[in-house]
């Protein structure tokens, strides 16, 4: 090799026909240009031969034989060095078996091969070669320096027996995962850098290994490194790590002194620095900075409250992930149960034209009941408790209820201040009729509600809308279309503005009202009030007006009252003031429990009335045919009671005795 100075004789041979040899000799006198020529005589002679990887071809294989001189063995005995000579295979090295170093570096070698005879070698460097698979490695039990750097390689494999191995060197390759390595308990030194790693694992076992090189590569998560007893210093600069969780793994070694994570997305974070710092107070060194006491305590004051940024921030989470599958879950009870009313309305009508029936039985089935609740969203409650039927939250000024369970809370001690801040009440998925129920609480519990808000509670028709003038204040109303067929009514908004007038409402869904607005609900509905206050009779006028207001309608009904004029001024101011017009509140709204409730009523008392008028006319009946069978029967009655008495009678002291015998009985 020229540039160690060395004269060797380098000659190259068939392995089919070893007897004639093709002998170069490069001497250190000779001028670089003959040196070049020789050489490319020297890779002429062997650069024809077919592909040496095929053991079976019967093709011959021809290999550069390396021989040194006597001299040249003395002076360098142990180290062979062939670096940069555009070898690419590697030379059958004859008479060097107590080489313990040899160097392949900057060659053009595709396989590691002829060199299982060096029984001594202990330092190989193949770096920066094109070599794509570890082999031909099986003998050389006494390596501890193996350098493969920059090649091919896309495996770690074929290392079984290289059990004394100290570092290994793979940086520069394209392997995408570590395996076939934990046998080897002596090695110190590992370098991966540069290949296509994106986990790190498969370390166990590595007992002695101190440093390990991962820099420029995709790792996102790692493993078992905590395993590693002896680990000081691990290389992760320029990798795909973006939380510390990937790396929570690190924390839990004791021997790690210095690590270097710069060029990840975890280092551009503010808390990087203190997370690290905190979790791994053994380091000394982080991103090749030595770290003060300073900075250890900063960090440990800053990752505290970093951690119960975090902690609250995945409770948030947790929250508005359990809110939102709670709010799914309330949607799917609530579509359960307006399919199975409509499910029964539809039988009901069958019912009364040709019911379908199979074998006697109705064929009617609800998917719905065949399976739970659970089972239905079990796969989107992962790592929750069991979901609520409803819920209540407070949003700002807004009190959100979902489901007919949430208005149940109406009955809570609400403290003064929240009550008072409650602005909007929105309700969703809770049917209309519950609500009216409730709407008096409502209007006790929070004094300053002015706007309601309806979604999925079954508004269907205009009726409806006469149970919010109970309410003693609204400025907004919000029905949304989504489960409210009612807003499908093209007249829906004038008739709300005429039955709550005395509201004096600003906005119906978002939309600002108008005095056009009103003027036109008047016209539209203003005969209305006045049929319904017409027919309806006197009683249940005064039943639905109450003791404040029916002083005012007898007033009325006398004639006695002011004229038209003063009338409508007194009706104006008295509607300017908050209260409800007289003929508008004839129009009222019955729930359907409640009218259920009404009909079962007549119900009952129609049946007593039937069951004890029939009564009556059996027990007239009897009685009718007693009498009947008595004027029959009489005539012979009264014949035989005279004979009876006058049997009797005919012997007078018989009788006598007969008749004190008998008030003797009686006495006794």
């Amino acid at each position: 090799v020229n540039n160690c100075g060395l004269q060797l004789v380098i000659q190259t041979s068939s392995i089919t026909d070893k007897s004639k040899p093709f002998e170069l000799r490069i001497s250190k006198e000779q001028s670089p240009f003959h040196n070049r020529l020789l050489q490319h005589d020297l890779e002429k002679n062997y650069s024809g031969r077919q592909d040496n990887t095929h053991f079976g071809s019967s093709s011959s294989v021809t290999f550069p034989v390396l021989q040194r001189t006597a001299e040249e063995k003395i002076l360098n005995s142990d180290r062979l060095t062939l670096e940069r000579q555009k070898l690419t295979v590697c030379p059958i090295i004859d008479g060097e078996d107590n080489i313990r170093l040899l160097n392949f570096q900057h060659n053009f070698i595709t396989r590691i091969q002829n060199i299982s005879n060096l029984q001594h070698l202990v330092f190989l460097d193949l770096y920066d070669n094109q070599i794509e698979e570890i082999s031909g490695l099986s003998t050389l039990r006494s390596i501890r320096v193996l350098l493969l750097g920059k090649n091919r390689i896309k495996k770690i494999s074929n290392l079984e027996n290289l059990t004394n191995l100290d570092v290994l060197d793979l940086h520069g390759n394209q392997i995408t995962k570590i395996e076939n390595i934990s046998h080897l308990s002596e090695l110190r030194v590992l370098n991966l850098a540069r290949n296509l790693l994106t986990i790190v694992e498969n370390l166990n076992g590595l007992d002695s290994l101190t440093e390990l090189n991962l820099r420029h590569n995709r790792v996102s998560a790692i493993k078992d490194v905590d395993t590693l007893p002896c680990l000081q210093r691990l290389f992760l600069s320029f990798n795909n790590i973006s939380s510390f969780e990937d790396i929570l793994c690190l924390a839990d070694s004791s021997s790690l002194s210095d690590i270097t994570l710069d060029g990840n997305p975890i280092a551009q974070e503010t808390w990087y620095k203190h997370t690290v710092l905190h979790h791994m107070m053994q380091l000394r060194q982080l991103d090749m900075k030595r770290i003060t006491e300073e900075e250890r305590r900063m960090a440990s004051v800053a990752a505290r409250k970093e951690e119960e940024r975090r902690r609250e921030s995945h409770k948030q989470t947790l929250l508005k992930e359990k809110k939102r599958l709670t709010i799914c879950n309330i949607a799917r009870q609530w579509e359960i149960q307006q399919n199975r009313i409509a499910f029964v309305e539809s039988l009901n009508q069958d019912k009364d034209n040709e019911p379908c029936q199979i074998n006697g039985s109705a064929a009617y089935v609800f998917p719905e009941e065949s399976r739970s609740l659970n089972t239905i969203l079990s796969s989107a409650v992962q790592g929750l408790s069991v979901l609520e039927s409803h819920l209540v939250e407070v949003e700002g000024d807004t009190l959100c209820l979902y489901g007919a369970g949430a208005l149940e809370c109406l009955d809570r001690n609400w403290s003064v201040q929240t009550a008072g801040l409650i602005v909007t009440v929105s309700f969703m998925f809770i049917e209309f009729d519950e609500i009216v129920q409730v709407l008096t609480k409502l209007k006790i519990k929070f004094p300053n509600s002015v706007h309601l808000k309806f979604k999925e509670t079954n508004l269907v028709m205009l009726q409806q809308f006469n149970a919010l003038a109970q309410m003693h204040r609204i400025e907004q109303l919000t029905v949304d279309p989504q489960g409210n067929p009612v807003v499908n009514f093209t007249l829906w908004k004038y008739y709300v503005l005429f039955r709550l007038n005395h509201f004096n409402l600003q906005k119906i869904n978002g939309v600002k009202v108008t005095e056009n607005d009103i003027v036109m609900a008047e016209r539209l509905f203003g005969i209305l009030a006045f049929v319904a206050s017409s027919e309806l009779p006197h009683y249940r006028m005064l039943s639905i007006f109450g003791e404040s207001r029916r002083k005012q309608f007898h007033y009325l009904l006398e004639e006695k009252g002011k004229k038209s004029g003063n009338g409508s001024e007194e009706s104006s101011d008295h509607r300017r003031n908050g209260g409800e017009s007289t003929t508008r509140a004839t129009l009222n709204y019955t729930t359907k429990d409640f009218h259920m409730e009404k009909l079962e009523e007549i119900k009952e008392r129609k049946t007593f009335c039937q069951t004890y008028v029939e009564n009556l006319v059996k027990e007239a009946a009897d009685i009718n045919m007693k009498n009947e069978s008595l004027q029959k029967l009489w005539p012979q009655m009264f014949i035989e009671l005279v004979r009876d008495a006058v049997v009797e009678i005919r012997n007078k002291n018989s009788y006598m005795k007969l008749c004190l015998q008998r008030i003797t009985d009686q006495k006794q």
